[in-house]
């Protein structure tokens, strides 16, 4: 995907075009124009047919695109047709919300363990995992090829928890801790801050007013 230079825009567009497909499927669509499928998510026609470009276009002239065959394409491109083994670090509100996120039974993420610090914690169980000892984490990784972990840790701690995970052999990180990560070339890194979610939306409402 790095040779052809796509950008981060379009790639972070593909999720929600994979999103309205299956919906269309659920209402069986089988067949949409770009201006149609503009119209529902809210993109213009020519973007839409710029970013599939990117990846061979999929459209026919006169036809459009075919929903269920589009669909399939994107969510190979996003690379869904494949299952990732995960660990979640850190099992205070935030992470416990995302271990019972009923999205994850319909996505190609597996959580496989629960790893937390602390002992009054530990043992316990949440959405039928038990949470084990963060001490742990290294020796479960290796004995389970997990792919991708879950920081849910303050940020004070995460670094430290990261260096651990890139020893033990992850390949991807869904870094929910307020603090950028480092780490070597490689490894993938995902962000997902709230406060700067929320913050966005602080400047967007003031540009509104």
């Amino acid at each position: 995907m790095a040779e052809k230079n796509i950008s981060m825009a379009v790639i972070r567009r593909l999720p929600k075009y994979h999103r309205y497909l299956g919906e269309l499927l659920n209402k069986d669509i089988k067949r949409i124009s770009s201006k149609e499928l503009s119209e529902i998510i809210g993109f213009t026609a020519s973007q839409i047919r710029q970013d599939l470009n990117n990846f061979g276009g999929f459209g026919q002239q006169g036809y459009g695109y075919n929903v269920g065959e589009l669909y399939e394409e994107i969510g190979k491109i996003l690379g869904i047709d494949k299952y990732y083994n995960a660990v979640l670090i850190g099992t205070g509100n935030l992470g416990q919300a995302i271990v019972n996120y009923p999205g994850f039974n319909h996505s190609p993420f597996c959580i496989k363990a629960l790893f937390d610090i602390n002992p009054n914690i530990i043992g316990t169980n949440i959405n039928n995992f038990e949470v084990l000892d963060v001490c742990n984490l290294s020796k479960f990784i290796k004995e389970n090829n997990i792919d991708i972990a879950i920081i849910c840790t303050p940020k004070n701690s995460a670094q430290e928890t990261v260096n651990e995970l890139v020893k033990a052999g992850i390949k991807g990180i869904w870094n929910f801790a307020s603090i950028d990560l480092e780490v070597p070339e490689g490894i993938t890194v995902e962000n997902v801050s709230i406060t700067d979610s929320l913050l966005t939306l602080s400047y967007l409402m003031k540009e509104n007013i």
